[in-house]
């Protein structure tokens, strides 16, 4: 009868994941050194852990779990005792009556069960299959030392604690200065290290969210939402009060969407906060975006693109008039870019006008306005008005309708240079994008100098990063061809304490180049689709997201499989 790891390792050669002659040589390697089978071809890059936790379920018939994407309710997370978590690799996901389910980085661990059996008799214990990984990353979340700042400022919390909300509209709040005084109140304590602890941890969202029971606090890191320890219930409206006071809001109103922003100042660092409240079911859900002004330090020349690369980008800002488009999906980086290159133009002898929904970054020197839809002031009409204020360069937050598109493309062409966003898959896509919105081709071949495609990766961790060859089935499946793994030298993050085990620590710009050559103006005369001019672009020497990302992988920057999750596996 075979083994379980046999069974494993036939089913992941069922799947396709492994070859035979793959197995028999871990097999004689196993013979030699020793070790677990299953653990040596995942050190060996053969199986991803997620090929192995999903073929483990398999042979358990147990189903994987993504903890990362899962909300744990604290009375559920305490039932399994902290030691026995750390020890064994295990976190309680849920309970169903008497059922506890518990995911596990290793299932088949007698001893762990049998002890946690033993720990809750009352309870039967329900294995769920998940990754070391992914349990590791999960508790230290769980033990954050924001939970001990939480306990502290809760010893002593009085009942009686209230907001005034007539002495506390301020535009600028010093944290650093507030932090310093011991008498203040625990909600403003807890505020204060919520959003000291997000922007040490580089966050770019705090998401408040308020359910029935409890609360939850989660950080948005590198693209990613991560479940912090959570405030009580009970200091939930305080809370909420509490940064609609900062915001400069209206405490009162509880029934309509609100924003607002406010400004910190936290160890030298300005940090700008836009905030949106919306009405929930049970309560208000408060989402605070980070923008941290560091990022306005950004010129081109450490935008990270090749020298080549950053000749196009300078050709179009140079230029007397015409447009720049860049595109992508929300929370690529558009508006950062768009933001160093006004940072590039900003001269006292050139007048620079934006017109954004809303502004992102308060810049000195640039006249910056931002829509108001409500009362008739709209993108289009805006940027007529803007256009009576002897602009040099305009900046418009995003083309979304023909009548701002007619208006920029107007403007490009009559001496203006014009810096936009639109939503579309790849550079090419944006010249189709303003043709389906109405304008004619020669208009568009006339005005348009660059588009841009953009997408944020994550950076490999420096701590933790380490040499990774690809497997052939990984090639296979993500579509690379031979050039692409000439000498198959890439990159991973192991995971370490600095990165939260993720592997990961910041993130970079990959950017998609298409300068409008007379070539391909030509084909948009021609109404020519977006395959042709790409087709056209790339023998120009245009580099698609997915040859930039593939450069960043091979340099160490980022791993193989982010450059496949955001730029996609086809050229």
């Amino acid at each position: 009868m075979k083994s379980f790891e046999e069974r494993v390792v036939d089913t992941l050669v069922g799947d396709g994941l492994l070859r035979v002659e793959q197995v028999t040589e871990v097999q004689e390697l196993q013979k030699k050194q020793g070790g677990r089978l299953l653990k040596l071809f995942r050190e060996k890059g053969l199986v991803t852990e997620l090929d192995l936790m999903v073929s483990i379920g398999k042979c358990l018939r147990t189903p994987p779990v993504t903890l990362s994407k899962l909300h744990v309710p604290a009375e559920v997370l305490e039932l399994v005792p902290k030691e026995m978590s750390q020890t064994y690799q295990m976190v309680a996901v849920s309970r169903l009556g008497q059922k506890l389910f518990v995911a596990m980085a290793d299932p088949l661990n007698i001893l762990a069960l049998s002890n946690l059996r033993r720990a809750l008799p009352n309870l039967k214990i329900v294995p769920l299959i998940t990754n070391e990984k992914a349990v590791t990353d999960f508790l230290t979340n769980v033990n954050s030392r924001v939970n001990v700042g939480i306990d502290e400022i809760l010893k002593n919390a009085d009942s009686a604690d209230v907001v005034e909300v007539s002495e506390e509209k301020v535009e600028e709040i010093n944290l650093d200065q507030l932090m310093e005084g011991s008498e203040e109140a625990p909600v403003i304590k807890l505020v204060n290290l919520i959003l000291i602890q997000a922007i040490k941890e580089f966050a770019s969202d705090i998401h408040l969210e308020p359910f029935e029971k409890q609360m939850r606090l989660r950080y948005r890191i590198d693209g990613q939402l991560y479940n912090m320890p959570a405030p009580p219930k009970t200091m939930q409206s305080v809370i909420t009060s509490r940064i609609k006071i900062m915001a400069g809001l209206d405490v009162a109103e509880r029934r309509m969407p609100q924003d607002g922003r406010f400004r910190i100042k936290l160890a030298g660092r300005e940090v700008d906060l836009r905030i949106s409240i919306l009405p929930t079911v049970f309560g208000e859900k408060v989402v605070m975006r980070v923008l941290d002004k560091s990022s306005l330090n950004l010129t081109l020349e450490n935008l990270g693109l090749p020298l080549s690369e950053q000749e196009k980008f300078t050709q179009a800002i140079d230029a007397p008039h015409g447009m720049m488009l860049i595109s992508g999906p929300t929370g690529s980086g558009k508006t950062t870019t768009l933001y160093v290159v006004l940072n590039s133009l900003n001269t006292e002898d050139i007048n620079i006008i934006t017109i954004e929904d809303p502004v992102e970054y308060q810049v000195t020197g640039v006249n910056q306005m931002q829509v108001k839809p409500e009362i008739g002031l709209t993108f289009a009409s805006g940027l007529r008005s803007i256009l009576r204020q002897d602009p040099d360069v305009v900046m418009v937050g995003e083309i979304r309708d023909s009548e701002t598109a007619d208006i920029a493309v107007k403007a490009a062409l009559t001496g203006h240079l014009v810096l936009s966003t639109l939503h579309t898959n790849d550079a090419p896509g944006a010249v189709g994008r303003l043709i389906d919105m109405g304008i004619e081709p020669f208009l568009v071949s006339s005005s348009v100098l660059l588009a841009c495609a953009q997408r944020l990766v994550r950076k490999l961790c420096p701590h933790c990063k380490e040499v990774f060859q690809v497997p052939p089935e990984a090639i296979r499946r993500w579509g690379m061809k031979a050039e692409d793994v000439a000498d198959n030298v890439f990159y991973r993050g192991r995971g370490c304490s600095r990165c939260k085990n993720t592997g990961y620590r910041g993130r970079a710009a990959i950017l998609e180049l298409m300068p409008i050559t007379n070539a391909i103006k030509e084909q948009i005369l021609r109404n020519a689709g977006a395959q042709v001019l790409k087709e056209i672009a790339i023998r120009e020497g245009m580099k698609t997201l997915r040859m930039a990302g593939l450069e960043k992988a091979k340099e160490g920057l980022t791993a193989l499989d982010e450059v496949f999750r955001m730029a996609g596996t086809e050229a």
